[in-house]
């Protein structure tokens, strides 16, 4: 069994920046793929980003291209996700997803593809 907790959700600007943490317990974490998904109200679960077991490749929903920066830190059993330049548009609940199903070096952009979800982390971006 694998927990994952989100964290490093809040309010900011239009513009501004904010660093979310995903951690998670159980298995090594290096044989995790890591993937970042969000939902905002009324509208169905997005892909946001997503990182290869032991961290080699990622993928990035168009959306959030040349914005957000996923990266995972082994020693530390979490995956951050950096959000710059962020605009109302991207205020959501964020979840982090795990999957130990996936082959290496494969970063997957599917709900499907994930069996462990943490519970979110808010995130507001006001204008």
């Amino acid at each position: 069994q694998v927990q994952v907790v989100e964290s490093g959700g809040g309010l900011v600007q239009a513009g501004g920046s904010l660093r979310l943490s995903c951690a998670a317990s159980g298995r090594s974490f290096n044989n995790y793929a890591m993937g970042w998904f969000r939902q905002a109200p009324g509208k169905e679960r997005e892909f946001i980003a997503a990182i290869s077991r032991n961290g080699g490749n990622t993928l990035y929903a168009d959306a959030v291209k040349g914005r957000f920066t996923i990266a995972s830190d082994g020693a530390k059993n979490t995956v951050y996700l950096q959000m710059n330049s962020l605009t109302p548009e991207d205020t959501a609940t964020y979840y982090c997803a795990a999957s130990s199903s996936l082959p290496y070096g494969v970063p997957a952009g599917r709900r499907e593809s994930y069996r462990y979800w943490g519970q979110g982390t808010q995130v507001t971006v006001s204008s």
